[in-house]
């Protein structure tokens, strides 16, 4: 039987080795007719720590690792652009609304 593989965006990496990854899935309801958005979140394995917050991977299914690990990381298939906190300074809050006062 083929393992599952799921595609999902990393919602959190601030655990050692473990990745948090939010999968969307839509699918139509069976009376109305109506396309549901579903999501759902996996802990996954990450020994190296290559994923970050934002990027897109794939995890596959493996045996429980803990309690809440089923999934392990394959591959990161998109790295998030933004990857921490724009630094802020008085004079660059200033000078972006057109000077001083």
């Amino acid at each position: 039987m083929p393992r599952k593989t799921l595609i999902g965006t990393v919602v959190s990496n601030k655990m050692e080795k473990t990745i948090v990854v939010s999968v969307t899935r839509t699918h139509v309801h069976p009376f109305y007719g109506k396309t549901i958005k579903t999501t759902k979140k996996y802990h996954a394995d990450d020994p190296e720590g290559l994923a970050g917050m934002g990027d897109t991977v794939e995890i596959e299914e493996c045996k429980p690792l803990s309690k809440m690990k089923r999934f392990k990381l394959i591959r990161v298939l998109k790295k998030d652009i933004y990857t921490g906190d724009i630094p802020e300074t008085p004079e660059d809050v200033e000078g972006a609304f057109g000077g001083e006062k």
